[in-house]
């Protein structure tokens, strides 16, 4: 696959995302024994983490938007540049909804494999929506 051919399986599935269709997005990008190098805590391994883990988002953030400001493409890889944002209105990891909204920052870098994640490395503002939704201590 070339990498606008990636580019644009990365950027269907963010849509899926978007739209709520979590599950086809996420069948759409992810292999089924795709590596992640960042996972969230307690996220499993392959693309059945990868549904769980935003299983457990969109849930606690029933408005989760994924923007993305940059992508590039070549090679095999994607990169990404983005934007997250939501509104906590169900539970997150026993945190009861507070109704406050977040908006951060993230990077991510892709490894396709006959047009699906194989390898994902990424990094998201967890400080800066922790402490956007007042769940830091004030002293932070």
């Amino acid at each position: 696959m070339t990498g606008q051919t990636d580019r644009d399986v990365l950027e269907r599935a963010i849509e899926l995302i978007n739209a709520g269709e979590v599950a086809e997005g996420v069948t759409a990008l992810f292999a089924e024994d795709a590596v992640d190098h960042d996972p969230a805590p307690g996220q499993g391994a392959g693309r059945a983490g990868f549904l769980a883990f935003f299983g457990t988002l969109t849930t606690a953030f029933p408005d989760l938007r994924l923007t993305p400001r940059h992508l590039t493409a070549g090679d095999g890889h994607v990169s990404l540049a983005f934007t997250v944002s939501g509104t906590h209105l169900g539970d997150f990891n026993g945190i009861p909804p507070s109704g406050r909204s977040f908006k951060v920052s993230g990077v991510e870098i892709f490894r396709f494999t006959a047009g699906r994640v194989a390898e994902r490395w990424g990094l998201t503002d967890d400080m800066g929506i922790l402490g956007q939704l007042g769940l830091l201590p004030e002293d932070h």
